[in-house]
């Protein structure tokens, strides 16, 4: 459970006798941070044995306990486990730290069962939480092993699940299950459901090789069909009309996902009114909600773990970490080919998509095929079965034209963000966020609050900006005026000139403030101007987070410093048709697209613009990780430019007249 528990805190002794305590850093870890001391030798007063679930030397542990009274302390993998299972070499999320017994073991009453059986779990707290963790395993589709397809079609509706587990797995075994129990189970499905198909679930572990199952294709007949392919459970039991376990934890999804499952064990969610039990435990009396159940097991339960920060966290920061793991494997598992792309920027790429398989560069866009390909935006054609590659909106500490690496990249099947002339995936999820569940706007919120409070922008660079003169100050960015965004997303305005003198005209009395691109003033992209007779001031190598924060209106063409701004509830006024306008959040003078008729609030298009679409990458532990990490990996003032980088940006400032050339 987690508590906050850090290493100063009072500390217990834990003796232990299996090697993986010992050689598995991550379990080493959570242990520590919950106030655990790994120790051999044997148990004095105050200690504890550490005996892992009931593996094949969990006896060791079990004996000196009883040999020297000394309680234990039962640890087993908790519920949302890793992207693939552990025998796949994953490490945990979190674990179940248990002084009581086994979660799966009816034998003797768990903590968690204690849980269940008294905690009040009536906190209105406590079951909105849950009940936005169950929208969010279902949005994403994940459970104890997340490595699903969410893209494969399932089967035609109406069928019954008949779920396979591992042969002689601890679970099976502390539910009395075997072979003629799962036999049993399928007989049982077939003739409750006359006419239906049943489908056998076949478990992960199975499918990947590692252990056998009770089913075969020796159980398959005209109506029983061994189901293997790696789809969703959530989408796979949206079509299910019955679901049939002994005592997997696919049960426990079932229930989340509305069915009442039929179970022929007694797993830990069984015996609450929330399944069709075949035994029956006295003990286990009460009724419970879903949202109760899930509260219990996934909230108050588990010790889970911040790989990132490294301490322990909540749940919430685990699905936060857990679907960007998610989103990158299912983008990449396949491999990539990559067209368009700069040699210095090759490694980054290989770095945030190349963690499956390696990207493999070509000369050209191929023809379609079972691997996806990308192209940098601004090198893509007119192809369909391509996807543009772009930076993120927090990118860097440092300029990408002084050649550093981004935390974050977007990619879009559709189009690009900066053009308005075709939709993009942006513009999808930003109508999808038009209403945010109560869990996805508090996210937002935070993220906010994380971006205001820490100065962040898309570059972070720049001095603090000076004290503005008084009057009604108006912040103008220049920007590059070659840049695809002016080039599609640019309506009668095009030049930062124009754009200064459409702001003057409209505001004759305000203090005008320009703030030339940082790319323009390094001298390596087209759009320096003489702004001193059209604006009052002129803000060289300022920081726009700290200028932001004097200012009481943004006029712009595209610039993402419009963003910027709408986060930190100052009034914008495009005169183009950057990705945040036409959402009735900008006041537009340019045109924007008719298709933009969804009405998000600003909530709604950070979420996103931020957290939907791109994806990050931890510059510490070379991770995808959730953008929170991000943002404070920015904060912190991380700088991921490489020496070599460093040097050659210097070389190609030098040359900045032939810029047409090396930003091919």
């Amino acid at each position: 459970m987690y508590s906050g528990t850090t290493a100063g805190d009072s500390r217990t002794r834990l003796l232990v006798y299996n090697g993986g305590f010992l050689t598995q850093r991550r379990i080493r870890r959570i242990l520590t941070l919950a106030g655990y001391d790994i120790r051999l030798g044997l148990p004095k007063d105050g200690d504890l044995v550490g005996v892992w679930g009931d593996s094949p030397t969990a006896h060791r542990g079990r004996w000196v306990a009883e040999r020297y009274d000394a309680p234990i302390l039962h640890v087993e993998d908790a519920f949302l486990r890793s992207l693939h299972p552990g025998r796949s070499g994953e490490v945990p999320m979190g674990l179940l730290l248990d002084r009581s017994g086994l979660h799966f073991d009816p034998s003797l009453p768990s903590e968690l069962e204690t849980l269940l059986a008294t905690h009040p779990l009536d906190d209105t707290a406590l079951l909105n939480r849950a009940r936005s963790g169950i929208e969010r395993l279902r949005d994403g589709h994940l459970g104890k092993y997340s490595a699903y397809h969410p893209d494969i079609k399932p089967p035609e509706p109406g069928y019954v699940l008949v779920v396979d587990q591992a042969r002689d797995d601890a679970s099976v075994k502390a539910s009395g299950g075997d072979l003629a129990r799962f036999r049993e189970m399928l007989v049982m499905a077939q003739e409750e459901n006359p006419g239906a198909r049943v489908l056998i679930k076949t478990h992960p572990e199975t499918i990947q090789g590692h252990r056998p199952g009770y089913y075969s294709d020796h159980d398959e007949t005209d109506r029983v069909t061994l189901f293997s392919d790696p789809i969703s459970p959530w989408t796979l039991l949206e079509g299910a009309v019955g679901v049939y376990t002994l005592s997997s934890q696919f049960g426990f999804e079932a229930i989340l996902a509305g069915h009442k499952p039929r179970v022929f064990g007694l797993p830990f969610y069984a015996g609450w009114g929330l399944t069709q039990d075949e035994p029956y435990l006295p003990r286990r009396q009460r009724n419970l909600t879903r949202p109760q159940l899930f509260a219990a097991a996934m909230i108050l339960y588990p010790t889970w773990y911040d790989p990132f920060r490294d301490q322990l966290c909540q749940l919430e920061t685990v699905l936060d970490t857990l679907e960007a793991q998610t989103r990158a494997w299912r983008q990449d598992h396949r491999g990539w080919t990559a067209s368009g792309m700069r040699l210095w920027k090759r490694k980054h790429i290989q770095q945030m998509f190349g963690r499956e398989k390696k990207v493999r560069f070509t000369p050209d866009i191929p023809t379609a095929g079972e691997q996806p390909h990308m192209v940098w935006a601004n090198q893509a054609e007119a192809t369909d079965h391509v996807v543009r590659v772009e930076d993120g909106f927090l990118r860097s500490r440092g300029l990408g034209a002084r050649l550093v690496p981004p935390l974050s990249l977007a990619t879009d099947d559709l189009g690009i963000y900066y053009d308005p002339t075709r939709p993009s995936q942006l513009e999808n999820l930003i109508a999808r966020r038009e209403t945010l569940r109560p869990d996805q706007e508090l996210r937002a919120e935070g993220l906010v609050a994380q971006i205001i409070s820490g100065q962040i922008s898309k570059y972070n660079t720049g001095d603090t900006a000076p004290a503005l003169p008084d009057g009604h100050r108006i912040l103008i960015p220049g920007q590059v005026e070659d840049d695809a965004s002016i080039q599609l997303g640019a309506s009668d305005v095009r030049t930062n000139a124009d754009l200064l003198r459409a702001v003057r005209a409209a505001n004759p009395d305000a203090v005008l403030i320009y703030k030339p691109h940082p790319d323009v003033e390094a001298g390596l992209r087209s759009g320096n101007i003489d702004a001193r007779d059209l604006v009052d001031v002129v803000v060289s190598d300022t920081d726009p987070a700290s200028l932001l924060a004097q200012v009481h209106e943004v006029w712009t063409m595209t610039s993402l410093l419009g963003f910027e701004a709408l986060m930190r509830g100052i009034p914008v006024t495009t005169l183009g048709a950057p990705f945040y306008a036409g959402w009735r959040l900008t006041t537009d003078l340019g045109s924007v697209p008719a298709r933009r008729g969804a009405r998000p609030s600003m909530l709604g298009l950070v979420h996103a613009a931020l957290i939907d679409y791109p994806r990050y990458l931890d510059p510490v532990t070379g991770l995808p990780c959730p953008v929170e990490v991000a943002v404070q990996r920015l904060s912190e003032g991380y700088q991921n430019d490489r020496p070599g980088l460093r040097a050659l940006s210097k070389l190609q400032g030098l040359f900045a007249t032939y810029a047409h050339l090396w930003r091919r």
